[in-house]
């Protein structure tokens, strides 16, 4: 194993294993503002609860986020110290401005949150969980500047072997920028709803506070819905834009090896030869890729072979083509779990709408804990994607992978890095596991699971034995 691909494998864990926490904490947060401004609105206490439940698993998750970014960036330094000295002109900026004011707005509105409940007025305490929301939402704006300077760099000049930024405005006005902004809010939302969805499905199977969590279970299904049809429309417009930024891409991510001919087909599924630079086998949805990329069912897509072609006489001899079983699968997996996800929140609808969340059963149960994991799935095989289809480069056209090294590591440090942050990253995830379970399993009033059922505003028990707690 070479330096290149252990620094490329430590860059994919650091990186998806980070990104597992960042559109939950987006959307989490998201979901505990809705549920404290219902409060704030209805002055009923069981929102209060809710909100309290939901925000301690939100502070878990954006708690080891940070931690988990803080690991990824040490790699930059180690093990890209090539790739940093060209690009640090231009990333500086947007990197400074997330973190001086995305990340010190959430976190600090996020500490006066925790300790303000009892100090702040209601009104200016929602304001804090809302201020949190947006700085999440500005500290993914900002760091996806960066991202999109990478797939599609503007705003520049190379002088003396490095990328200087000087045009601001254009970072800001990528059009990449643009597609990947959007999709991944709404990809977060979908990502919160799953787990929301999940956890109230649960807690409403287990007759645990059930119709204390079916106002979750119902909020969670409404926001899952919008962020899948959001989902589509912005994937939409990106493959629109990748046709023209990096055929590439596009070309590998549908393992087309010729020209796709007029109107393009959409391949469902390929068994793609590499070396032959052929598939032996294709499932074809005709036109459908000529709709994703021209919004009409007419249009031909430049293949694989013809853009190495004109690759090679504008950038020089050299292989120019990514790795293209995983993009093409990684795209479908996107895909799929996407689809799955939206078929588990239409019908969470629909048995809302119908009032049988009384009668959840195990199959549908077990599906929705499932389900949490499918935006998770979505998200990393949506960035597998994106980052592996830009092979051979680090910023398209610019720089390559293998120049982007550090020059003077050697495999063996980067190894040891590689077994080191995994040891650290699995250690969190069980830390993160178990306290999440533990959260879930005290529900919303800290109690166990019997005496919170007595204890719930909403609970046939309540209503017989006690009074309702909703003044």
């Amino acid at each position: 194993m070479d330096v290149v691909f252990l620094s490329r494998l430590q860059f994919a864990t650091t990186t998806i294993f980070h990104f597992l926490f960042v559109p939950l904490s987006i959307s989490m947060a998201l979901f505990v503002a809705i549920l404290e401004t219902m409060y704030v609105r209805t002055g009923k206490e069981e929102y209060k609860s809710l909100a309290k439940f939901w925000g301690k698993l939100f502070l878990i998750n954006f708690a080891v986020g940070i931690v988990t970014g803080i690991l990824q960036e040490f790699q930059f330094g180690m093990n890209w110290s090539a790739y940093s000295r060209f690009v640090g002109d231009v990333f500086g900026a947007p990197l400074a401005i997330e973190a001086l004011l995305a990340f010190f707005l959430e976190s600090t509105f996020l500490g006066i949150w925790i300790f303000g409940w009892d100090r702040l007025s209601k009104k200016v305490h929602l304001l804090c969980i809302w201020l949190v929301f947006i700085g999440t939402a500005i500290s993914a704006f900002w760091i996806l500047i960066a991202n999109s300077f990478m797939q599609h760099p503007v705003g520049f000049e190379v002088n003396n072997g490095r990328a200087e930024m000087n045009d601001f405005l254009a970072l800001i006005t990528n059009g990449q920028l643009w597609v990947e902004f959007p999709h991944t809010i709404f990809g977060a939302l979908m990502t919160g709803a799953a787990f929301v969805f999940g956890v109230s499905a649960w807690k409403i199977f287990r007759k645990q506070n059930a119709d204390l969590f079916k106002s979750t279970f119902l909020i969670a299904t409404i926001i899952g819905l919008i962020g899948f049809f959001g989902v589509a429309l912005s994937g939409h417009s990106q493959a629109q834009y990748l046709v023209k930024t990096q055929p590439m891409k596009m070309a590998a991510s549908e393992a087309l090896w010729g020209k796709s001919g007029d109107p393009a087909g959409w391949n469902l599924i390929a068994f793609i030869d590499p070396d032959k630079q052929e598939n032996s086998f294709e499932l074809n949805i005709p036109g459908l890729l000529s709709f994703l990329s021209y919004s009409k069912f007419s249009g031909e897509i430049k293949g694989i072979q013809e853009l190495q072609a004109e690759y090679t006489q504008t950038y020089g001899e050299g292989n120019y083509i990514p790795p293209v079983r995983t993009t093409f699968w990684s795209f479908r997996i996107m895909i799929a779990a996407g689809m799955l996800s939206f078929l588990l929140f239409a019908y969470g609808l629909y048995l809302h709408r119908k009032k049988k969340l009384d009668k959840l059963g195990k199959f549908f149960t077990r599906s929705a804990l499932f389900g949490i994991s499918l935006p998770f799935i979505a998200n990393t095989s949506g960035w597998i994607m994106t980052e592996i289809g830009r092979q051979p480069w680090t910023v398209f056209g610019l720089m390559r992978t293998e120049d982007s090294v550090s020059p003077s590591v050697s495999a063996g440090q980067v190894l040891f890095s590689v077994i080191t942050f995994t040891g650290i990253y699995a250690i969190l995830g069980c830390v993160m596991a178990y306290l999440f379970v533990k959260v879930i399993k005290k529900g919303p009033y800290g109690e166990k699971p019997e005496a919170a059922i007595a204890k719930d505003p909403f609970s046939d028990s309540f209503k017989k034995g006690g009074k309702r707690r909703d003044s």
